[in-house]
């Protein structure tokens, strides 16, 4: 495939050109490594290398064009080159226009906020096909191109995967796509160039900030995103985080509200909690689910929004949801032989564990009986701030709570756990346990639990590896679980 660079350049705003636009263009990259004949290169100023530092090895492999943000002071003959204010944004709208601008021919839903996203992007895309529509889903856990699973690498891929798979999407008769919006990708524009239907807000709560190095950029970065969407979109957001209004004050989009707490555009009010699942009344309607708790509950209103936004019928929608399962990883619940309940759950921040932990002490506290031993740990190389944070809400949460190892990296895991360690007095170190071995973190729990417990076991959820000195060793935390009970009821 091949198209005249004067053509790709109509879709950028550049600054200055210099050298014979008036040339075909084979393929594009932003990876010098990957260059070949005939390809444009765009130099991206990157966290950890700038591409501008690559432009000659880009033209030594046949680049023959070159899109930067600081011209060269030698330039080679038979080049041309492109000045854009960014680079970045430049990527996006050039990836998307070379895969014959996919995002156009579906409607596209995007996702973002610190938790919930991966649930909600998920449902939407099992809800739809419940609807009878083909679909794609881009998520932290799988990307689906209709039903077939392509593996995820990032919550949401580089500029030129993303397009790719989009337009795969497309040519496979999908009529809506969802997706994972993070705020390194708003921040990066990798979602620049993207026509997007709608956008959800799920919550903001203090993430990445190893990244985006204040919570004020963190949230500007996600508030971009609406203020980007167009005339034509819709914006729904959580009238239930304080951040909720201030994401979409300056879309352009139509605005919706959905809550589990307050009244909202949806509106759910919880009647019954089990671990089994709960009942909800939305409007006029009462429906049984598969799912647990109020930020459950919240996550299923966004996505009845969304589908009632694109133009579901209410009833129908409920309807629909009732047949749905929990995503992998998101409040996945195993019931053990000796009687106690087992949680996986993804939660790797503060306000997520929060949100899972009281979820479980109101099905407890309806039960009268039983309690809360979490598993948990904070990933290596990453935001040390929340390390203390998630022990102290782990602890304030539960009645046994042991720390141990997530990803630790490239990190000591027992520096990981004195960081945790670190946020506790000694009183409450008093029902805290370290246990480096993550494995048998989660049998010293399973020894604990009794009858109408239930354990906790945090952070990690559908992933099936424990990143250790770079290098992914399996692991899988429900797996460990099955193992453990299925030795419980061989004894």
């Amino acid at each position: 495939m091949s198209k005249k660079l004067n053509d790709i350049l109509s879709q950028i705003a550049s600054v200055k050109t210099e050298g014979d636009t008036n040339k075909e263009v084979k393929s594009i990259e932003f990876d010098s490594r990957k260059v070949e004949e005939g390809t444009m290169f765009i130099a991206i100023s990157g966290t950890t290398n700038d591409g501008h530092a690559y432009i000659d090895s880009a033209i030594a492999k046949g680049a023959t064009a070159i899109v930067c943000e600081k011209m060269p002071e030698k330039k080679a003959e038979n080049v041309a080159y492109i000045q854009v204010e960014s680079s970045n944004e430049a990527l996006g709208q050039i990836a998307s226009y070379w895969n014959g601008n996919p995002s156009q021919k579906m409607k596209l839903v995007g996702v973002t906020g610190t938790n919930g996203k991966t649930t909600i992007a998920t449902l939407l895309y099992h809800l739809f096909r419940r609807f009878g529509h083909k679909c794609g889903l881009l998520s932290t856990v799988v990307n689906y191109i209709d039903g077939e699973s392509v593996a995820a690498t990032h919550t949401t891929p580089d500029p030129l995967e993303l397009n790719g798979l989009l337009a795969k999407m497309v040519d496979a008769g999908c009529e809506y796509a969802f997706m994972e919006v993070s705020s390194h990708s708003v921040d990066q524009r990798r979602i620049a160039g993207l026509d997007f239907d709608g956008g959800i807000f799920t919550n903001l709560t203090r993430d990445h900030l190893d990244y985006h190095k204040t919570v004020e950029n963190y949230l500007k970065a996600k508030k971009r995103f609406f203020d980007d969407l167009p005339a034509k979109a819709f914006a729904i957001t959580n009238a239930d985080d304080k951040n909720g209004l201030v994401m979409v004050q300056n879309t352009k989009a139509t605005k919706r509200t959905y809550s589990a707490r307050q009244s909202a555009d949806f509106r759910a009010k919880i009647l019954d909690n089990t671990f089994e699942g709960m009942t909800l009344e939305v409007g006029q309607h009462t429906v049984d689910l598969a799912f647990v708790g109020k930020f459950n509950a919240s996550n299923l209103m966004a996505v009845y929004g969304a589908a009632v936004m694109l133009g579901k019928d209410e009833y129908e929608t409920l309807v629909q949801l009732s047949g749905l399962r929990p995503v992998n990883g998101r409040f996945e619940v195993l019931r053990s032989p000796k009687g106690f309940s087992a949680i996986v759950d993804y939660a790797h921040t503060p306000d997520a564990l929060t949100n899972v932990l009281t979820t479980m002490q109101e099905v407890l506290q309806s039960r009268k009986n039983g309690h809360i031993i979490t598993v948990c740990g904070a990933g290596g190389n990453r935001d040390k701030g929340k390390r203390p944070l998630m022990a102290q809400e782990a602890v304030k949460h539960s009645h046994m709570v042991i720390i141990t190892s997530d990803n630790p990296r490239f990190e000591n895991p027992q520096d990981i756990i004195n960081d945790m360690l670190a946020g506790l007095t000694e009183d409450e170190q008093d029902n805290v346990l370290a246990i480096v071995d993550r494995k048998q973190a989660i049998k010293a729990a399973c020894k604990m639990a009794q009858p109408g417990d239930a354990i906790l076991v945090a952070g990690k959820g559908h992933e099936n590896y424990q990143e250790i000195e770079g290098v992914k060793h399996h692991f899988n935390d429900k797996e460990v679980l099955a193992e453990i009970f299925q030795q419980m009821e061989s004894k």
